[in-house]
């Protein structure tokens, strides 16, 4: 029920722009404002603003936070420089994703040491549970900052030049993953150069009382280059072209990081974490499905469930799937046997009892050419 969901700091800007909102992981959304496709193509030819305070946000501190995150995800933590952001997975005790996250390791203004973890909305809560049980008695404490902040996307080829004028760290000079404390406005935040659209960009965190006025001389310079607010429609859609997997969808309890195409997330050696000694057994078995991209020949759709077959037998299924609006074609993701995962592989794909024709091609569909 409506009532019952979080609301962003955003929320009253996007219902009285027209946003259709729904319920995403329990929060209200805006999926799209007029059109995902117009938003879709700004973003890809301009700017593209994305409310994405339903992420979850973890804040830690205490003498022991580096060790202890080193012991939870499945990228190396210990070493990470002040500044520097990486995208990890963390796994249960089979190896399985419980979530993909990015860890930020960045100075306060105060001059202290800190490290964020960004998860996603769905898996806010299991992944604090998690953090708990594998806690111990060391050190380390962290907080759940997500309600008392927002985070806002600012994507496209325009993005780092709206964003300059209201953060003292000017993005362009920021390497990509990589973030800093800043001010937007006189207010105290964070700015990174992350996304998940394919496009560069940035990604900001600031006090939710700071978040309208901040997102509002956003969309006043975003207008004025052709760019929008854009939904989570246009989201998909934009992650999808950059063959980008999504939590729930690509990644899962059941897959682990190789079948998704994600190893470069995961340092095994002289490591310790949950689900270390399965990855290792793991790494090199080819037997499981493999995360793969198609485009289709025809103009069909996939969506996500749909079978896969080769010489009649199913051999795989889709996990997500779109209308490209930048290739102007069908293309989907889904995982399939492994022996079918060469680019050019050709797969039929049962789209409402119609057998469609498909080639598997590497990712992403979309590459930015600058």
């Amino acid at each position: 029920m409506t009532s019952m969901l979080s609301q962003t700091p955003l929320y009253d800007w996007h219902a009285s722009h027209g946003a259709r909102m729904v319920d995403f992981a329990l929060w209200s959304m805006p999926v799209q404002y007029a059109s995902i496709v117009a938003e879709h193509n700004a973003t890809r030819n301009a700017v593209g603003l994305f409310d994405v305070s339903h992420m979850g946000r973890f804040r830690f501190n205490g003498p022991d936070f580096e060790q202890f995150l080193d012991r939870i995800v499945t990228r190396r933590v210990a070493g990470m420089r002040p500044g520097q952001i990486r995208y990890a997975l963390v796994t249960n005790d089979d190896g399985g994703i419980l979530d993909d996250v990015l860890i930020y390791h960045l100075r306060d203004n105060r001059g202290q040491l800190y490290y964020q973890l960004v998860v996603n909305a769905s898996n806010r809560q299991k992944i604090w549970d998690w953090l708990e049980a594998h806690r111990g008695h060391g050190g380390v404490g962290f907080c759940d900052s997500t309600v008392e902040t927002a985070m806002i996307a600012v994507q496209g080829p325009r993005a780092l030049e709206i964003v300059r004028p209201l953060s003292t760290v000017d993005p362009a000079k920021l390497r990509y993953y990589t973030g800093s404390e800043t001010e937007f406005s006189g207010t105290s935040g964070t700015i990174s150069r992350t996304g998940y659209t394919g496009e560069d960009g940035c990604e900001l965190i600031v006090a939710a009382s700071a978040a309208m006025e901040i997102w509002e001389k956003l969309f006043a310079a975003a207008a004025a280059v052709g760019g929008t607010a854009a939904g989570l429609g246009c989201r998909d859609t934009l992650r999808l072209e950059a063959g980008m997997p999504l939590y729930g969808h690509e990644l899962n309890e059941e897959i682990n990081p190789f079948q998704a195409g994600l190893g470069y997330a995961v340092d095994l050696e002289n490591r310790t974490f949950p689900g270390c000694d399965a990855l290792l057994k793991l790494r090199d078995n080819k037997s499981l499905p493999r995360r793969v991209g198609w485009e289709l020949v025809g103009k069909r759709v996939p969506r996500e469930g749909y079978p896969v077959f080769s010489a009649g037998e199913q051999v795989g299924r889709v996990t997500s799937g779109t209308f490209s609006p930048t290739l102007n074609k069908p293309i989907a993701m889904g995982y399939i046997r492994g022996d079918l995962t060469a680019p050019g592989t050709e797969v039929a794909i049962d789209i409402r009892s119609h057998h469609e024709l498909a080639r598997s091609v590497r990712l992403p569909f979309y590459r930015r050419t600058s």
